[in-house]
């Protein structure tokens, strides 16, 4: 009986990505029944955005570390791959210019005037975007960190303000105009990381992947003692700590993982994209991620997935007009008025309702 009961609970763990995995294909074989597979490149900026969003679930659902500095590692991670590609790189005096080369890590191309430059290959800015994003986030979390509630908030919103006003004056970031012409990323054959029609296809499933691949690792992680040690913080610090969990350390590695996340999605959309601008780096970016977030459920993994996909889809399809902003302020205030923990405390209600006693606690 225990036997039939596990094997039960092992087919559960499994049917959610397996239902992701359809909806990802249908979408895909939807659109192209229609003949309007231009929908996939919406899709693919969605699926970027979801890998931002879970991150933010982590920090703030687990460790409950309110953080509205997303918006600025997504634009960390998108500058710095898009200077690198783009921006002539301090070419090191042999026999290093050689070894360089051969390792992948420089390459000499002309530029859009025909002259030859050395610049920073796609996969090594992208490496070098995710190191400066760690370095980034330790310096920006081991103070702010210490601040809890509000003032934490209000720490990282000023993070992501300095930023978005250094991109904005800087001749080396393109200024207001930002940077364009970033070149296409070719990870492995068949697979070219671009905004062209002809990898638009394979773009969309390695994007749906990737977002996949970060949503099972998380909830394996929310899942173990990680995960444990993240609810009895967001539960109470002060006794967590007297049960030998290190809080700071702990709260430290959480929000480094969810800036690397939103860094990761920002290099990977601004290579599909062709270029990045400041606005990446404005609050309201920040403020759309925890919206989707408090839409989601903040403690889950799956509910802020779903959230993320359906209202950035209908947002980047143009559904809300010039409200748009307006749409998301009106959803955040509304949830944390009505609905505090997210789509999960509605469907909680509707159960009291009808007899039953819901479960405590999240679940990923």
């Amino acid at each position: 009986m225990t036997g039939d009961r596990q094997s039960v609970k092992r087919v559960l763990k499994i049917v959610p990505a397996v239902v992701f995995v359809a909806a990802v294909a249908g979408f895909h074989l939807a659109a192209r029944a229609m003949g309007r597979e231009y929908y996939l490149t919406q899709a693919i900026f969605t699926a970027y955005t979801a890998v931002v969003t879970l991150g933010l679930c982590l920090l703030m659902g687990y460790a409950g570390q309110v953080s509205f500095g997303q918006g600025a590692f997504f634009a960390l991670g998108g500058y710095a791959t898009a200077i690198l590609t783009t921006r002539p790189a301090p070419v090191p005096p042999a026999p290093w210019d050689g070894w360089l080369a051969a390792a992948g890590v420089l390459v000499t191309r002309p530029d859009l005037y025909g002259v030859p430059q050395t610049v920073v290959t796609p996969g090594a800015a992208f490496a070098a975007a995710l190191a400066l994003t760690v370095l980034a986030a330790w310096a920006v979390g081991v103070p702010a960190l210490r601040l809890r509630g509000h003032y934490l908030a209000m720490a990282t919103l000023g993070f992501g303000l300095i930023l978005y006003r250094l991109l904005l004056g800087s001749e080396l970031t393109g200024g207001a105009d930002g940077i364009a012409a970033v070149p296409a990323w070719e990870v492995c054959r068949g697979l070219v990381i671009s905004g062209r029609k002809a990898h638009r296809v394979a773009n969309y499933y390695f994007a749906w992947g990737l977002t996949l691949t970060v949503w099972l690792l998380l909830q394996n992680l929310v899942g173990g003692r990680p995960g444990r040690a993240l609810r009895a913080i967001h539960d109470n610090e002060t006794a967590a700590g007297v049960m030998g969990i290190d809080t700071a350390a702990a709260k430290l590695k959480v929000f480094i993982l969810s800036a690397v996340l939103a860094a990761a999605a920002g290099s990977l959309m601004t290579f599909t994209s062709g270029g990045i601008g400041p606005s990446e780096a404005g609050a309201m970016k920040s403020v759309r991620y925890v919206a989707l977030v408090a839409v989601g459920g903040m403690m889950h993994l799956g509910g802020v997935l779903a959230a993320t996909a359906v209202l950035t889809y209908l947002s980047l399809r143009g559904c809300f007009g010039s409200y748009d902003h307006a749409v998301f302020g009106a959803i955040l205030i509304a949830v944390v008025s009505l609905m505090p923990e997210g789509s999960r405390s509605l469907a909680g209600g509707l159960f009291r309702r009808g007899g039953g006693a819901p479960r405590k606690g999240g679940a990923p």
